[in-house]
């Protein structure tokens, strides 16, 4: 059994106004994770997901690859420990 890791990802591009984050809730509660997308000051988005690796990375390829809402122009991530904190996949 995989143990659950925690993944941040900001998005830049053109991915406010554009659904994108909802489309990210969809793959991501469809994949089996927890955490939340949230818009940023500067246009980006994060997102931060909890899972086992398999299922983030799994996220991280559709948010870098996936037919997404508005223009995906790079994605970095950070990995960590997850600490169980999210009870669903959120917008915020």
């Amino acid at each position: 059994m995989s143990e659950d890791v925690r993944m941040t990802a900001w998005v830049r591009g053109a991915v406010q106004q554009v659904g994108f984050r909802w489309w990210t809730r969809s793959r991501a509660l469809e994949i089996g994770l927890l955490g939340y997308a949230s818009n940023l000051g500067d246009g980006r988005v994060q997102v931060v997901a909890e899972g086992t690796r398999e299922q983030c990375e799994q996220l991280l390829d559709l948010l870098r690859h996936g037919d997404t809402p508005g223009r995906v122009d790079g994605v970095t991530e950070i990995w960590g420990e997850s600490d169980d904190g999210y009870p669903s996949f959120a917008i915020r």
